[in-house]
């Protein structure tokens, strides 16, 4: 029992160890969208350390909520629209509670401007995702085996002539 728990501890202990080493290197495209709204925001809005941190997690969690949105209704960009309005609001009331009277007035005048900014880089970057999609795409596979026109083209053709 004490050696399955301890491995069980040491497997976690990888997992976890291998996703810290992976993260600061290779962000996700939620996170960049994220970090690049919460860039924009602090230095426009003049906040401290304090602000700037809180903006980034409310930011984390508001453009993966509208990632999601802007996924699954992909093919009806108004009701996307409407829905991501909806996070909006809830970033409004969050982000209410930590800002000064006079930042969040700032805020609430460029909303439109930060929503068209945020929009448009995730156009852009999805459109990148697309262009390097089509420059180089997976090799088709199936349960991990390459398919190719290789050999087996070759193998299949002599087998049936032989026959």
């Amino acid at each position: 029992m004490k050696k399955i728990l301890a491995t069980a501890v040491l497997m976690a202990s990888v997992a976890l160890g291998t996703q810290a080493q992976q993260s600061p290197t290779k962000k996700t495209a939620v996170q960049q969208r994220a970090d690049r709204l919460s860039n924009q925001m602090s230095r426009e809005l003049r906040l401290n350390n304090y602000q700037t941190t809180r903006l980034r997690a409310i930011n984390q969690d508001k453009i993966a909520k509208m990632a999601t949105i802007e996924s699954k209704y992909a093919s009806n960009p108004k009701l996307v629209d409407e829905q991501c309005q909806g996070v909006c609001r809830e970033r409004d009331q969050e982000l209410r509670a930590i800002l000064t009277t006079d930042q969040y007035s700032t805020y609430y005048g460029n909303r439109p401007a930060y929503y068209r900014s945020d929009k448009d880089y995730a156009m852009r970057a999805s459109d990148v995702m697309l262009v390097k999609s089509v420059q180089n795409p997976l090799p088709a596979s199936a349960k991990g085996a390459t398919l190719s026109q290789g050999d087996d083209a070759k193998s299949g053709a002599s087998s049936r002539s032989s026959r």
